[in-house]
């Protein structure tokens, strides 16, 4: 009998969890589909409109105020 025979061996190991790199925490499975509404047209207005004026005003070092109104429009700030 060896030390390696003598181990409890588990009948059937686990199946690995998958992780979702796009929702970590599983958020979405939590949400409505009004919030998902909500958190789709933020994206999109964060990947469409925000995004490339961000980038322009952080390499020329200035601050858009513009972007605050629109934020505020549309509901983001509260």
């Amino acid at each position: 009998m060896t030390i390696a025979s003598d181990v409890a061996q588990p009948a059937s190991a686990p199946s690995e969890a998958q992780f979702d790199w796009a929702d970590p925490l599983l958020l979405d499975a939590a949400l409505s589909e009004e919030e998902r509404m909500v958190r789709d047209s933020a994206q999109a207005y964060c990947q469409e409109k925000l995004f490339p004026r961000v980038l322009a005003a952080n390499r020329h070092e200035r601050f858009d105020r513009e972007i605050m109104n629109e934020m505020g429009a549309l509901g983001f700030l509260g």
